[in-house]
């Protein structure tokens, strides 16, 4: 059994809303919507398919860097396409290390190659955090003797 859980938990937790933009928005809008929504990154949808992400590694490597505009050029010239996803059953532990050798910090979840939520670094650091937290309270209960029979 997993300690910290699955995917799902944590969309069950924080909620499954997603920002997401086209992709022929400009990468201005782009970043717009990720600094009003305090977000590093978000998904590229074209009727309702994840075509890519956009991240704002991909707006510093790939506009600034270049010396691209980004007013003028659409998500779709920077957006990484393919992006490595997760699913509902995956484990915390298990998009831990994919995300860790991969190096991105923000995968899409898919069901039935629909898009329903994505996870971030952050929350699956507060997920192990969390079940790390509960696990070191039972285990003082249990010395103390205040653990339910």
């Amino acid at each position: 059994m997993e300690i910290a859980g699955s995917v799902d938990a944590i969309l069950a937790h924080k909620g499954s809303a997603v920002w997401s933009i086209a992709p022929n928005a400009t990468v201005f809008d782009a970043i717009q919507l990720m600094a009003d929504k305090n977000v590093g990154a978000l998904p590229v949808l074209e009727n309702g398919n994840l075509v890519g992400i956009i991240s704002e590694r991909d707006y510093t490597r790939k506009v600034i860097l270049k010396g691209k505009s980004s007013k003028e050029t659409p998500v779709r010239d920077i957006m990484t396409t393919k992006p490595i996803t997760a699913h509902p059953g995956d484990s915390v532990s298990e998009c831990m290390q994919v995300m860790t050798e991969k190096r991105v910090r923000h995968l899409p979840v898919l069901k039935d190659d629909k898009m329903i939520g994505m996870v971030s670094i952050g929350d699956l650091v507060r997920r192990i955090i969390s079940a790390q937290t509960a696990t070191i309270d039972n285990l003082e209960k249990y010395i103390t003797g205040d653990y339910p029979a």
